[in-house]
């Protein structure tokens, strides 16, 4: 070691794998039914595998829904051999490396959710050599979060089968469930709401989620018919760039607004923040370019006393949301569970932070099996 040089490992190899993860039917929400999108029948995953000269491995993962895995898998590819040799314990440095490696094609959007996958890994990576969970690393305020469910919800099931996921989901120890809003018929989306909120009664909490489908004014409209349901919050109810938008309604409402999950970097959430346009900020690690730039929203988050209740990923995003301050919700997908040999358990209304190290999670014999291209670099 060099005079003044703390390092004490180095990373020796890299391997990249694109995943197609199938569902088990297809979806829609509100996209869909407005035809701005097509059903939901798969999502594409980038995994990154880190591993360095003494030894330890981290894992990592990013996501696209419809489109964009491939161009994912591409701008990781040529980006990846620019992790050998450096410290890994140096995650912010590599971050910005990675970024500017890129940055004729920008700093947000495909080319930092590529570079979530390494970042997410270099996490899990250190948090393993503490030998702890990656909540205990950052520093938990808790060890359970509360968690609702999603994917029982959406517009393609019919209103019997909403019904009885949300029994069920309270039956599985889960302590909300969220139901799709946002069709051309608003009188539908009332009698969906109501049909769930007297099944449920007050034994768990409901939220709705509009896919950001409603214009100003039926989002007021909508929001006022809304709240003798008592919700925990209304979702994405306009567009995801609109931050004076939201903020109008956040100050007409009194039912919290909640919005965030389609943006891609820490300036954009910050617009949002500023304006004091949600109640729940609503961010997504792998797309905002991972762990690194996730807690830089967190910290703004915490300064402007907001809750918060991360996208998706609740692999990952219970032990990000494990360290905020003000009481959070995680989302509960189960679908990439046949990714991970390791499951999450959930007790009374709460997900429990698994005491696993690093994110707690290792790639199943089936996420090879789905697995569509890898490359490795280095040795």
């Amino acid at each position: 070691m060099r005079r003044g040089e703390a390092s004490t490992d180095r990373i020796a190899s890299v391997r990249i794998s694109a995943a197609t993860l199938p569902l088990k039917g297809a979806i829609s929400d509100a996209k869909v039914l407005t035809g701005r999108q097509k059903p939901l029948r798969d999502v594409a995953f980038l995994f990154a595998e880190i591993r360095t000269e003494a030894g330890l491995e981290g894992v990592g993962f990013s996501y696209s829904k419809r489109a964009g895995g491939a161009g994912q898998y591409a701008h990781a590819r040529e980006v990846a051999p620019e992790l050998l040799g450096e410290d890994p314990s140096d995650i912010q440095r590599i971050w910005t490396k990675l970024v500017w490696a890129g940055a004729s094609v920008g700093r947000s959007g495909l080319a930092t959710q590529a570079i979530a996958a390494f970042d997410i890994a270099l996490w899990d990576l250190k948090a393993k050599r503490a030998g702890l969970p990656l909540a205990k690393l950052l520093g938990a305020h808790r060890d359970s979060v509360q968690c609702y469910n999603t994917s029982g919800g959406f517009l393609s099931s019919s209103i019997e089968e909403v019904i009885e996921n949300a029994a069920q989901t309270a039956a599985n120890g889960i302590g909300g469930v969220k139901i799709k809003v946002g069709q051309p018929d608003t009188k539908i989306d009332l009698k969906r709401v109501a049909a769930v909120k007297e099944a449920i009664g007050d034994r768990i909490d409901l939220m709705v989620d509009a896919n950001q489908q409603w214009n100003r004014s039926t989002a007021v409209r909508m929001g006022r018919a809304f709240e003798e349901f008592d919700l925990t919050w209304i979702e994405e109810p306009l567009d995801a760039y609109d931050a004076e938008g939201h903020a109008d309604l956040a100050r007409e409402l009194a039912t919290p607004i909640a919005t965030g999950e389609m943006l891609t970097s820490v300036a954009e959430h910050a617009e949002l923040i500023r304006h004091r346009s949600v109640d729940f900020i609503q961010p997504d690690a792998p797309r905002v370019g991972g762990i690194t730039p996730f807690l830089k929203i967190m910290a703004l988050g915490e300064t402007a006393r907001l809750r918060m209740a991360p996208h998706f990923a609740m692999e990952l995003h219970l032990h990000l949301a494990a360290a905020y301050e003000h009481d959070p919700w995680v989302e509960h997908f189960d679908w990439l569970e046949p990714l991970f040999n390791e499951r999450l358990e959930t007790e009374g209304g709460r997900m429990i932070v698994p005491a696993r190290p690093g994110i707690g999670v290792s790639l199943s014999d089936q996420a090879r099996a789905w697995t569509t291209a890898t490359e490795t670099f280095g040795v």
